[in-house]
Parts: structure tokens; sequence; C-alpha cells
């Protein structure tokens, strides 16, 4: 009998993925933790149902959640990243020589275990890099308990549900502003354009209203809802438009999707994108 992974992505829309054999199933305090080996996409895991990450196209989530905002600041030395307890956006970050420390909070320690057990090429700065350094802890109360500390704030939370719902407010947003340097750049994961646009639009809208710059951009991950999927970058200073990725990305060792082109041309968005966040800023203006 064959045994499909099924993630229900919208009350209409289901995506599934053929497993051959379940490594790991667990109830959190958090949340349910599933690891499953498929043919397609190696192993992959799902927490409460839902795909977080594999091992064919973990690449292209983690090094344009982490390269896009390294790469626009000019000195990024202290990074934190909120969530992320696969490894991958910590694996990321700390390839940049300029980046001394980074600290990973993440409210779930099954999921870091659990990653460093069947994922260790995803995982494979959480344990001997120097740079990293591995919180169980609630980034909520990090951020507040941390002001003007940080050059960037990465947060790859889960889906704005259970663990992952405080992330997505503009309270929130608010409080990592304070967390960052004079300097700062934000850089939130904010979900599919085709099925999750109130999702991005109200992420938007909080970022705004902290951040002077305020960009989204996209990325093409396969095993996420639709494969479209965004990202939100709220900067205190720098612009990305302006950024020169060219002077750091050859320091950062072999990539599989990250380039300067792609960092500029991550942030041309197709016209109905346009249309989600312009239809954000006119709910700003009504009184």
């Amino acid at each position: 009998m064959e045994l499909f992974l099924t993630e229900n992505q919208t009350e209409d829309m289901r995506l599934s993925v053929r497993a051959t054999r379940v490594l790991h199933h667990e109830k959190t305090p958090y949340q349910e933790l599933l690891v499953v080996e498929t043919p397609q996409w190696g192993r992959l895991m799902a927490l409460d149902g839902f795909f977080q990450t594999c091992d064919r196209d973990e690449f292209v989530y983690h090094e344009m959640g982490a390269h896009v905002p390294l790469c626009t600041h000019p000195n990024p030395r202290r990074v934190l990243i909120i969530g992320g307890g696969d490894g991958g956006m910590a694996r990321e970050a700390a390839r940049h020589p300029e980046v001394e420390r980074v600290d990973l909070v993440e409210i779930d320690e099954r999921v870091v275990e659990c990653c460093k057990q069947y994922f260790p090429q995803i995982a494979v700065a959480l344990s001997g890099n120097p740079k990293v350094h591995v919180h169980i802890a609630d980034g909520i109360q990090w951020v507040q308990e941390h002001e003007a500390e940080y050059d960037v704030v990465i947060i790859d939370s889960s889906e704005p549900i259970g663990p992952g719902e405080g992330l997505f407010t503009a309270n929130f947003y608010a409080r990592v502003f304070r967390c960052l340097k004079d300097d700062g750049i934000l850089v939130a994961q904010t979900e599919s354009p085709w099925v999750n646009a109130p999702v991005i639009q109200r992420a938007y809208r909080g970022i705004r209203q902290s951040f002077p710059i305020t960009r989204l951009y996209t990325c093409a991950v396969p095993t996420y809802p639709t494969g479209l999927w965004s990202f939100t970058l709220g900067s205190k200073k720098y612009d990305p438009l302006q950024a020169e990725p060219e002077k750091r990305v050859g320091t950062l060792g072999e990539l599989r999707y990250y380039t300067p082109e792609v960092h500029r041309a991550a942030f041309q968005l197709p016209v109905f994108v346009q249309r989600i966040l312009a239809e954000a800023e006119a709910e700003e203006e009504q009184p």
C-alpha cells in the first residue's frame, strides 16, 4: 500500500508527496513533528501537517532568506534568527566572513534535535560552528529583551498559526525595529502571493509602520504552497535595490540559487503581486 503525505494548503487545494518510510513522528509540547523519506524530494519534515523543509529544495529558501539581507547590509556582524530550528538559515548566515555571531532562537527544542539527526546537511552549523549559538526560547520574548543589538534579524517562522502566529503582527515588527541597530535590516518569510495574500498584506503593512524602506521579493520553492514564495524586507537605511552583492557573493562559497542577478530580479514583481501590495498601502490610508 502506498503512503502519501498530504498538506492541506487551502480548503480547496492539497499537495501530496509519496512517502516510502516514516523516519520520525512525535507530538512535541508545541506541535506535531513528522519526518518521512520521499522518492521525489528526499527527506521531508512537516510540522502540524505543513511541509517545512526537504533535502532537494531547501537551499532556495535558505539562500534567499539569508543572503538578500546580508548582502544588502554593508557590515552585518551580528545576526538574529527567530525560528529556523532546521539550521538552514544559520548555515547560510555563517558563510559571511563579516558575520561574527549568529543567535538562533527556536521555541521547540525537538525540532532542532530532530533536524540534527535527519537533516545533518541543513543543520550542519548548529553543532561545532563557533559563530552559531542556539537558544531554546520564545523569540518574541528574546526580541523584547535585546535592544539595538543586531545588524540583521531573520524571521524564519512556520505558518501564522500555533507557535508562529505572534510573529506576523505589527507590534512584533516594532519590537524587532528596536532590537536592531540604527542601520539594521529585518527579513520575514511571508508566504505565497497566490493563496496567502492577506498574510502578505498584514505583514507588509506591519513592517511599513516601523521601517522607512519596505520591499517584498519572491523565489521559487516547489514544495511550498503554489511554488511561489515571498519574503518581506524592512530596512532602516539600506535599500536592497541599491545593494552591490557582487562585492560579497564571491566570499560565500558555492551557492545553488542566489546570485547578484537573482538578488535584483527577485524584487521585480508580477503585476498581480504589485496589486496585493497596492491594496495594502491603500488600506493604510483609510481613516
